[in-house]
């Protein structure tokens, strides 16, 4: 029976938990918890800098941080487990059921070993690159998305040997020469033991930050604030 309860039990809660939460915020103090979401490759903000700034005005906010897919974060900030998210999708689609702002486009860069006989090219196309073994984000995720998008787009086939969810550990393969990768250009330079080459028709992605379209927390608003993103420049889908 008493299970029964606990959905209104857990409602009465969270309702008692922003009631404070914007209390604190009415009088300049903001004190909850801030649920962030990120893809492993975003380059349009410093989360760090960012969180340092934000601690700096903010520091009874206990930040968490989850990191996955763009499909995935979207999907956790409609079901409101993350309050704010940062993801990367193709120039085709935009993030669904959320409010979003775009932050900065970018265009992929091929990633290949030192040693790779196409290392010391300035500048690549993707037929060329269609007859070597890559490393990408698994099928079906927006971070792989670009790349099928775009070799199909030019009536190419490509062979994708390994599929892994963090960009650190696509460089991982990368590097011993197991396999040549496309990641955006503003990521890359992060990387170690790797060269990176210019693609004439490479694919490209937008980079977003997301929120409920239901509105914001206290913590979350103070957040995008430290990124200049306000209500305002919100634009649903």
């Amino acid at each position: 029976m008493s299970e029964a309860f606990l959905p209104a039990a857990r409602q009465c809660l969270d309702a008692a938990e922003r009631a404070v939460a914007e209390v604190a915020a009415a009088v300049g103090e903001v004190r909850e918890r801030l649920a962030v979401g990120l893809i492993p490759t975003v380059a349009a903000v410093d989360i760090p800098g960012v969180l340092r700034e934000f601690r700096r005005h903010h520091p009874h906010v206990r930040v968490s941080l989850r990191v996955g897919a763009s499909d995935d974060l979207v999907e956790w900030v409609r079901q409101g487990t993350l309050d704010v998210a940062f993801l990367g999708l193709p120039t085709t689609a935009r993030p669904r059921g959320v409010a979003a702002h775009e932050l900065a486009r970018d265009r992929l860069v091929a990633v290949v070993a030192p040693d790779h006989p196409l290392a010391g090219e300035s500048a690549v196309d993707l037929r060329r690159l269609s007859s070597e073994v890559f490393v990408d984000f698994p099928a079906g995720t927006a971070g792989r998305a670009q790349s099928d998008h775009a070799f199909a787009a030019a009536g190419l086939d490509r062979d994708v040997a390994f599929e892994v969810t963090t960009a650190d550990y696509i460089a991982r393969l990368v590097g011993p020469g197991l396999a040549v990768a496309l990641l955006p250009s503003a990521y890359a330079p992060q990387l170690g033991g790797v060269v990176t080459i210019d693609v004439a028709d490479a694919p490209a992605r937008v980079e977003y930050a997301i929120w409920s379209r239901f509105g914001r927390p206290p913590a979350a608003t103070a957040f995008l604030g430290i990124l200049d993103i306000t209500t305002e420049d919100r634009h649903d889908s």
